[in-house]
């Protein structure tokens, strides 16, 4: 059975880097550039403790993928982007957002998560790991990190946006 250990960094990385920019242009007219190398801890993520680094309250959106690989990609975003997009999304004002609450800003957060590891799933797929996507998931806080297990590996990639970051971290199960 093929593992992540099986595909190259510079796939995963052009992988990501597609399915966020193919996301963006798409649904926001928007460039997303990757703004550094990745931070990769190869086996063991407990290592890779470095913070996201984006300052006041996130957003963070995630969906899985179960199939010859299994992982989950979380997408971190500062709470005006996420704001932001959903109003983009939801074609509201700032105003009708503030009404309707974090509970819709939430679902929109999902939909783009889901849609930008669904198009990293497909990449999957073509290179010949196929897999299926779980139902998305959101976090909302300040001050929090994420520790995945140590049998897995992590991948930091920091997209820019416009003046906003876009973080996209990449946890994946190594074979056995």
């Amino acid at each position: 059975m093929p593992t992540s250990d099986h595909i190259s960094e510079s796939v995963f990385k052009d992988t990501i880097t597609h399915a966020v920019q193919n996301v963006f242009k798409t649904m926001f007219n928007a460039t997303a550039l990757l703004a550094e190398e990745p931070q990769t801890a190869a086996h063991d993520a407990t290592e890779n403790t470095r913070d996201i680094l984006i300052e006041g309250q996130l957003v963070v959106g995630t969906v899985g993928f179960i199939g010859d690989i299994s992982g989950l990609i979380y997408l971190y975003m500062s709470a005006p982007f996420a704001n932001q997009l959903a109003g983009h999304i939801l074609g509201m004002t700032e105003e009708e957002l503030e009404e309707s609450g974090d509970e819709v800003v939430n679902d929109a957060v999902g939909e783009v998560t889901n849609m930008t590891v669904g198009v990293f799933k497909n990449q999957l797929c073509d290179h010949g790991y196929p897999c299926k996507l779980t139902i998305p998931s959101i976090l909302r806080g300040s001050n929090f990190s994420i520790e995945p297990i140590t049998s897995a590996s992590r991948r930091i990639y920091r997209f820019k946006i416009g003046t906003n970051i876009l973080v996209a971290d990449l946890l994946m199960k190594q074979g056995d």
